[in-house]
């Protein structure tokens, strides 16, 4: 650079907010200033990244940090102060971390990159063979993160001292490995080994790992959030003893594959390819449509769960074995799962018959996350490692929200944080009736707390006040204000919040269809048309209530919401034909008498209740949406998905499934085949609710639709009511859950707009 052309102009200093820590932004800065001649250094500090830049080039060296920023970069802001200029810097260099505290954004876990794969494969290579090789752009982040700035003493990675290969490569700016906290080798990193009983076994692990697999056998499996408990995919036997002792007896099991072995089993399309090979590494729902695996991965289901190796534990297991793996949370079916070693020798004791170990701690326990893809763009099913925590940026008139904690709902849980204009939604908890789950979640908001340097002013929480968020809420909020809010306003507020709906835009028609929530009325909600924004609602309709006779029971016998809703329909004879084997009259007894069993308008219920009509796990649901999603599959199996929607009747605000039930009966009679009756059901759902949203919007008194509750996350649904709304604004959830587990970004922004007001 010719020092002749510096004045105080070309000095600046430069301040880069977002995901810019533990994704070699760092080392990216300084190649570029090398490749434009810039002078001065560049550190990490509690906001993010600040460079301190002196030279000619700074307006294309300022544009070169956002365009061409690392991959796992994500770049919310650069703001530019111009300095005077002193001394001129005789170099670009990399200083030390800055500063206390945490503005700025924790990178999740990131898959294995292309780069570190080839040299575990690689025999010429160091790392051949070695199952924890890593980079800027892959490996672990959030699980081994104790602190902030995320520097090596703040992690897991902190008591393996490096050899001095692996500080060379730490510490040359030119290197990949720059300030690549999780660095490792065979010489100084982690190290893996097999172990039955507590005992190790001598031998490669992985081959050892391999040949009990192909035997048979179930294997825990130490990975980046936690334990999984695997087993060989296309081994029918293995998958029934899994489940046995795992008592899952139902529900899907992820699989984890190459992309090779997954085509074998689905198609895959351009866009499902994509979202697979992402580094956030989720598992993706992809149709049953190749070469068949055992029915008892999936049973009643139309999908299975994939996942990609992400670490090189996975990709050289998968190498060895050749095999798809049942790769599912390693627990017992309710408790959180496993993540040190003597845990998991503890609880997994009488599950796995051997167990794939390391020895770097996993510091935040995070289950796999969850996706789907929809015509419509990505569906959030469980937002967990990989994601999180990435935050999400808070809609205009935000910007002077205070700092808020929102603790959720009981089923699905995880809570959010608000700090400087954005929102961090925590990992899925689980279901909070579990007492490992509960002390986990009281533990992650403290932890969380810390390391995002959380100090609220506000504390929400949903209105029902026997909820244990509820009462946690209660007894941390002490002298701050507490915010209780409705349900399913949360879920219309979490949807606006997620498509940055504007705090002043006005008020949208929110169709919110879920499993049921305490309604404003003292009734139990679950299938409503709010007409409302941030500060408030009303409701516009409503699906005709039923009683929930035998209150939580009803929840999980789906029996019991088909009796209710035949009967109401005038068909009590085809419900005793139906459910001849169960106790309708007791039943009916329980109902006439309101004890233990409220009225209630949900729409899950009302799934659960057809499903049972079409003998679909009509006595007793192993998991919760195990009828409603079993429902979804066999619609799916119709040749025409929309085909003639059965009616519903709509007066006064209340829509009334009598004549759909009627209609069904009329078909059932008929020898209508299940699948065309269980079309014929979503279709006429989505027309009902999409007729009631639309009446608000025509008439003025909304300007938008939007769809939230966990009955969207059935992709049939979706879809059919977004068809019947096609000629209107909609804002649908793509980046968080729309059941409960987006609940809390819900009750924060509510709770943080009446502060913004006032009120």
């Amino acid at each position: 650079m010719d020092d002749s052309r510096i004045n105080r102009t070309t000095a600046r200093r430069i301040r880069v907010r977002g995901q810019v820590q533990g994704v070699g932004f760092r080392p990216f800065v300084w190649q570029l200033a090398q490749r434009m001649g810039v002078k001065g250094a560049v550190w990490n500090d509690a906001e993010g990244v600040q460079i301190f830049a002196v030279g000619v080039q700074l307006d294309a060296f300022e544009t070169a940090l956002q365009s061409q920023a690392p991959s796992l970069a994500r770049i919310d802001a650069v703001e530019t102060t111009v300095e005077k200029l002193g001394k001129l810097p005789f170099d670009f260099v990399i200083t030390s971390s800055q500063g206390k505290g945490n503005q700025t954004g924790v990178t999740p876990d990131a898959a294995t990159c292309d780069a570190c794969l080839a040299e575990v494969r690689d025999p010429a290579q160091r790392r051949y063979g070695y199952a924890f090789a890593s980079c800027t752009q892959c490996g672990p982040r959030f699980s081994i993160l104790q602190g902030m700035p995320f520097d090596r003493e703040m992690t897991s990675m902190a008591r393996f001292a490096m050899c001095a290969a692996c500080r060379s490569e730490y510490e040359a700016p030119q290197d990949r490995r720059f300030h690549a906290q999780p660095i490792a080798c065979p010489d100084c990193g982690p190290r893996l080994w097999f172990e039955v009983d507590g005992t190790e076994i001598s031998g490669d692990a992985i081959q050892l790992s391999a040949q009990r697999l192909k035997e048979g056998a179930i294997l825990a499996i130490k990975g980046l959030g936690g334990f999984h408990l695997a087993c060989d995919a296309r081994n029918a036997a293995a998958i029934a003893t899994l489940r046995l002792r795992k008592r899952r007896l139902t529900k899907a099991f992820a699989l984890m594959g190459t992309l090779p072995v997954i085509r074998r089993h689905t198609d895959i399309s351009p866009k499902e390819e994509t979202l697979l090979t992402d580094p956030g590494a989720v598992i993706v729902l992809l149709d049953k449509s190749r070469e068949p695996l055992p029915e008892n991965l999936a049973p009643g289901l139309a999908t299975l769960g994939w996942i990609l190796p992400y670490t090189p534990l996975h990709h050289l297991l998968l190498d060895a074995v050749e095999c798809p793996l049942v790769m599912t949370s390693g627990n017992s079916s309710g408790e959180p799962q496993a993540i040190g070693n003597p845990e998991a020798r503890e609880k997994l004791r009488d599950i796995a018959d051997a167990y794939l170990m390391h020895d770097r701690d996993i510091v935040q326990r995070l289950d796999d996350s969850v996706e789907g893809l929809t015509q419509h763009g990505r569906m959030v099913l469980r937002r967990g490692r990989g994601r999180v925590p990435a935050t999400l940026p808070l809609p205009p008139g935000f910007e002077d929200a205070p700092q808020v904690v929102a603790y959720g709902g009981q089923i699905k849980s995880a809570f959010c944080l608000l700090k400087s204009g954005k929102a961090l939604l925590s990992h899925h908890l689980g279901d909070l009736d579990d007492p490992q789950a509960w002390d986990r979640f009281q533990k992650d908001v403290t932890s969380y707390s810390r390391l995002f340097d959380h100090h609220p002013s506000v504390v929400a929480c949903d209105l029902h006040p026997d909820l244990r968020t509820s009462q946690l809420a209660a007894a941390q909020a002490g002298d701050m204000p507490l915010v209780e809010v409705q349900h399913h306003h949360a879920h219309l507020a979490a949807c606006l919040a997620e498509n940055r709906w504007p705090l002043d835009a006005g008020p949208v028609a929110g169709i919110i269809l879920d499993g049921l929530g305490l309604g404003a009325d003292g009734t139990i909600w679950g299938g409503e048309v709010l007409v409302g924004d941030y500060l408030g609602f009303r409701r516009a309709a409503a699906l005709a209530a039923a009683p929930l006779a035998g209150g939580d029971a009803a929840q999980r016998e789906p029996w019991r919401n088909a009796v209710m809703r035949l009967d109401q329909a005038g068909l009590a004879d085809l419900a005793d034909t139906l459910f001849s084997d169960w106790p309708r009259d007791l039943l009916r007894q329980v109902a006439t008498s309101g004890i233990n069993a409220p009225l209630s308008s949900s729409a899950g219920r009302l799934f659960d209740a057809m499903a049972a009509c079409l003998g679909l796990a009509t006595d007793r649901q192993s998991y919760e949406g195990e009828a409603a999603m079993r429902l979804q599959a066999l619609a799916q199996r119709a040749p025409d998905a929309f085909g003639t929607p059965y009616p519903f009747a709509y007066r006064e605000g209340v829509l009334d499934p009598i004549p759909m039930f009627q209609s069904w009966a009329y078909d059932h009679s008929n020898g209508v085949p299940a699948e065309v009756g269980a079309a014929r059901f979503h279709a006429g759902l989505a027309q009902a609710f999409a007729g009631a949203a639309r009446t608000e919007v025509e008439a003025g008194r909304a300007k938008a639709v939007a769809l939230s509750g966990g009955c969207f996350q059935n992709a049939t649904l979706l879809d059919m009511v977004l068809r019947y709304l096609r000629d209107i604004p909609v804002l649908i959830h793509t980046r968080i859950p729309a059941n409960d587990g987006g609940l809390a970004l819900g009750q924060a922004v509510i709770a943080a707009a009446g502060t913004i007001r006032g009120g």
